[in-house]
């Protein structure tokens, strides 16, 4: 039976805002030599100063990895950033039809498609008949890096981004726009809001 799975994340980096300023500021002073500034409140007077200066390349000292749970199509999307680092589910060496994966396939539902639709029918009755053809494969002998050649778009990926802070202002600039794509949209804006809690300043001009 196939399963479907909701797009999700996970950060694996631990979030102390209050520390990665203070890192970020730390590099940052080497510029001007000006540590004799440094107190209990300059971090946040100082991002605020280089951030307003658009002088970015101070935030690529700190980077974030996350894990997102999403189809193969958006994950296609999400490495075509080219400043950023991957490790991605591997269709070629992870078999569906083994018990880790519980004999079935997972796939992400197209954040347009009412499940109420004749159009979310039709697509559940595909995926239903793309498990089995994945199975047969298998079964004929067929090995996973070739079987999967009948698994879908929407197919459920995990995949983790390790990027630093000036990539993923660029990237939530990117996947959030009305011009990305709405499954992207939906997965990121979630993700930038909790970039915009845990690390104040840098974040505060993405919307």
């Amino acid at each position: 039976m196939v399963q479907i799975v909701k797009p999700s994340f996970e950060i694996l980096t631990p979030m102390d805002g209050e520390f990665i300023l203070r890192h970020i500021e730390r590099c940052g002073r080497t510029c001007y030599q000006s540590f004799d500034k440094m107190d209990e409140t300059s971090h946040l007077r100082f991002l605020k100063h280089i951030i307003s200066r658009h002088h970015e390349s101070v935030i690529e000292h700190f980077s974030v990895s996350v894990k997102l749970i999403t189809d193969r199509a958006i994950a296609n999307e999400i490495v075509r950033h080219r400043l950023a680092s991957f490790s991605q589910e591997s269709t070629r060496y992870c078999c569906y039809a083994k018990d880790k994966f519980g004999h079935e396939i997972s796939v992400i539902k197209p954040i347009q498609l009412d499940e109420n639709s004749a159009a979310y029918q039709i697509w559940l009755d595909e995926m239903k008949s793309i498990e089995q053809s994945y199975f047969k494969m298998i079964d004929a002998g067929s090995t996973p890096e070739t079987a999967r050649s009948v698994l879908p778009c929407c197919l459920k990926t995990e995949i983790v981004v390790s990027a630093n802070l000036r990539e993923w202002k660029h990237i939530f600039f990117m996947r959030c726009s009305e011009a990305a794509h709405p499954d992207v949209r939906f997965l990121m804006r979630d993700l930038k809001k909790e970039f915009q809690k845990n690390i104040p300043i840098i974040f505060d001009d993405e919307v």
